[in-house]
């Protein structure tokens, strides 16, 4: 495996002092598969090759016109979100505090494009979101793409002034107690020391608000067998049982009652969905998919339904069809093939992608996936699955996240797509920055 000096095909890092991460100063020819640090040449590369030749009896490589900056799963990480933007060379820290950045040359150039789960599992939801609305007011192009954990919580909100129905009753205990540490953050920034409790009702009627109602475990699986095979059937009415069962009892250990869990939603729903609300922008801006040439930038990935869904209709479609069922049929966007797009992780029970998906998505021309969602504790994987090139880009920025793995401080991460022809992932978790080249492989 080739090593090269650092030149114009890498970043700089603008302002590097204010982060907390040793970041690679040289590069490396990018191979299928886990990362390897030896000379030698890594055994797929014949493999990626005869992947590249088969895409390219379809259609030509199209480059996006402007650098693409990806970045996926900051998961309420502001500090790693920030050293994730200086990695990408669009944009220098000037001091300490987390939202000392602007805007360089290359960023004002480029397109940043966030793939996914903002929200959730770090230090702070409030300090992400803003320094993302900073990002964009310094005049940045963002692009937010919808992730399970971003969209777990927008259910969670619209559904609780709905009339009780099976279908949709229990995406607010759903959330479990991965929503709590947001709750909390929530109650205390806004909330906590007003005297905002006293319109609200006591925790028995919260608890027939936020919770689904007894009939729920019986009408449900009535409700979703038309949308949803008997085993997904069964695992969603065992995984509300536990949720539900642990639900109050987590909230009470982390300083919550019901009332104050329902004063803060309704807060939420202030916040993020009505248009004077801070962060309003957040949802109001978000998309499925997005397209850029032959790229396709999605949080998870693609399956024969969606894949045909895009060859027959296209992205902009896909997109329309995913505020459309957002606003009108929540039941049908989370357990239909729309949010496999956001979870998928390619699992025996996830929807499948054959060769058939691949050929019609190969057929519209985009001949590469970057996504997230499949966390990495050694930098970006480029991998093929059914003969289709996918990006794994979720560097595991997020502390919590990386604690469980085993690894110190917060992550920084980029996966780059350049005018020119490469596609460079670069981690704050593995010494060289990884080139990949396309045309080299086909010369």
């Amino acid at each position: 495996m080739l090593k090269y000096d650092l030149d114009e095909r890498l970043p700089h890092y603008r302002g590097k002092k204010w982060i907390r991460n040793k970041l690679p100063s040289k590069g490396q020819v990018w191979c299928l598969g886990a990362p390897r640090l030896s000379d030698k040449t890594h055994s797929t590369e014949k493999e990626l090759s005869q992947a590249l030749a088969y895409s390219a009896q379809y259609t030509k490589w199209k480059w996006p016109k402007q650098t693409v900056y990806f970045f996926s799963d900051p998961h309420a990480d502001a500090e790693a979100f920030v050293a994730s933007l200086v990695v990408s060379g669009g944009v220098k820290k000037t001091g300490p505090a987390n939202n000392d950045f602007r805007l360089l040359r290359a960023g004002r150039d480029a397109s940043f494009i966030i793939g996914g789960d903002c929200l959730d599992k770090g230090p702070s939801n409030l300090q992400l979101l803003r320094s993302i609305q900073t990002l964009r007011r310094h005049g940045a192009r963002v692009q937010l793409l919808a992730g399970n954990h971003d969209m777990r919580l927008l259910m969670a909100m619209r559904t609780l002034h709905m009339k009780k129905d099976p279908r949709t009753e229990h995406f607010f205990v759903r959330m479990g107690a991965k929503a709590i540490p947001f709750l909390k953050e929530i109650h205390a920034h806004y909330i906590d020391g007003k005297n905002v409790l006293r319109d609200i009702p006591g925790n028995q009627k919260c608890r027939e608000l936020l919770f689904p109602s007894n009939r729920w475990f019986d009408e449900f699986p009535g409700s979703a067998q038309w949308l949803m095979p008997e085993n997904a059937v069964k695992r969603e009415v065992s995984r509300l049982k536990r949720k539900a069962d642990r639900f109050e009892s987590l909230c009470n250990e982390a300083g919550l009652s019901l009332k104050m869990v329902y004063a803060t939603a309704m807060k939420c729903r202030e916040l993020f969905l009505e248009q004077n609300g801070e962060f309003y922008w957040f949802y109001n801006r978000m998309k499925l998919a997005k397209r850029i040439g032959s790229f396709l930038f999605v949080h998870a990935g693609l399956d024969d339904r969606i894949a045909t869904l895009i060859k027959d209709k296209g992205v902009a479609y896909l997109n329309k069809l995913y505020r459309h069922q957002v606003h009108n049929n929540l039941f049908e966007f989370y357990y239909g093939p729309l949010a496999n797009v956001m979870r998928t992780k390619y699992r025996d029970v996830d929807m499948p992608l054959t060769a058939y998906g691949v050929e019609r998505i190969y057929e519209k021309g985009i001949r590469i996936i970057v996504h997230g969602h499949r966390n990495n504790t050694d930098g970006q994987r480029l991998m093929l699955r059914k003969g289709m090139l996918h990006i794994e880009s979720d560097t595991t920025m997020d502390r919590n996240s990386r604690k469980k793995e085993g690894l110190k401080g917060y992550g920084a991460g980029v996966t780059i797509i350049r005018p020119e022809g490469l596609v460079i992932g670069i981690s704050a978790d593995y010494p060289y920055a990884k080139v990949f080249e396309p045309r080299k492989l086909l010369e």
